[in-house]
């Protein structure tokens, strides 16, 4: 897949991108919390990354799924996204903690973000909406 723009994410991408992070949630480790989270990463190139959380005793060494998402994508030369999809289970939204919207906002401030859950609903809001004032050094 080539570059694609922002507005080339459609509903069918998305639904895609949901999937993942579904599947990567099945892999959460999370035996303090209960709380399983999955993220599943668009980069520009076309290819998806996925992670999903892992919790540690020292809770300071628990590290989320959409930075472990993200981190999976950096570590094979990926600098440049499109869209993340963070996935929980029950009546809510997943929806990246103020941590992971700053990672996301060094590599892309309007990243488009897919708040979802297990049941398969689903909201799409700009990164630059959900965190409008990121700390960037080079800017």
């Amino acid at each position: 897949m080539s570059l694609m723009l922002m507005d080339e994410v459609d509903e069918t991408l998305e639904r895609k991108l949901i999937n993942a992070a579904c599947k990567a949630r099945e892999n959460a480790y999370a035996p303090y919390s209960s709380f399983k989270v999955g993220a599943a990463i668009l980069s520009n190139s076309g290819k998806i990354f996925t992670g999903c959380n892992v919790e540690n005793s020292s809770f300071s060494g628990t590290c989320c799924a959409e930075r472990v998402a993200l981190y999976n994508a950096v570590s094979q030369g990926e600098r440049k996204f499109l869209a993340i999809a963070v996935v929980i289970e029950g009546e809510g939204l997943g929806s990246p903690c103020g941590i992971c919207r700053q990672i996301l906002a060094e590599f892309r401030a309007d990243m488009k973000v897919l708040m979802a859950n297990t049941k398969g609903e689903y909201n799409v809001e700009s990164l630059a909406l959900l965190f409008p004032h990121p700390f960037l050094l080079n800017e």
